[in-house]
């Protein structure tokens, strides 16, 4: 990034760490819309007496997905302007309530971003073979939305495509292996996660 004087100043430093950091976010909101799609796509999938038991398991992934939407929802809710007149209404003791409980729900939303992003929102309580390929899914979105984008565009070209295709291609090749080894040492495979 030095060398394509992305950052020179303290402000760009900012303004990159700012970048990774919504990078991060529109990670977890792809996550959040391409969840639903692949987990709906992989019970269906499934043989009938599979089906139940995935939709059972689905409700813990459900849980984490819902329990970061709600703290973020929490947090900003909190500071909504149209709240102003509560706020003013329930006085100090009220505010510094409802302070803390925004400092700890934007603190919990931040970690669980990080987890949900690592262990893709527990989807291996459905199946074992769901977070590698849901992560694979995910992060070759992330690499057309960097494209959409204009993600890197201070880099050459060569480097621009570097920078898009880098995580892609090294996550995949990990999804395969972990594939690899749950197929080798457990004798899971997609196959027979689905009853064929």
């Amino acid at each position: 990034m030095l060398s394509y004087k992305a950052v020179v100043t303290a402000d760009d430093v900012q303004g990159v760490a700012g970048d990774r950091l919504d990078q991060s976010w529109t990670s977890v909101l792809v996550l959040v819309c391409t969840f639903p799609v692949v987990i709906g796509a992989f019970v269906a999938a499934a043989r009938d007496g599979l089906r139940r038991v995935y939709l059972r398991r689905v409700l813990r992934p459900l849980g984490a997905v819902l329990a970061i939407m709600a703290s973020m929802g929490t947090s900003a809710l909190a500071m909504a302007p149209e709240l102003a007149g509560f706020r003013d209404a329930v006085g100090l003791p009220g505010r510094v309530v409802i302070v803390s409980l925004m400092v700890w729900s934007i603190g919990f939303a931040l970690y669980g971003i990080g987890l949900s992003l690592v262990h893709v929102f527990r989807t291996a309580d459905i199946h074992e073979v769901l977070p590698p390929l849901l992560a694979g899914v995910l992060v070759w979105e992330m690499a057309l939305l960097d494209l959409l984008t204009g993600a890197y565009d201070q880099a050459p070209p060569g480097i621009r495509w570097l920078f898009v295709l880098g995580a892609p291609v090294t996550v995949t090749a990990l999804s395969w292996w972990e594939l690899h080894r749950l197929r080798r040492h457990h004798g899971l495979t997609l196959r027979t996660a689905l009853g064929r």
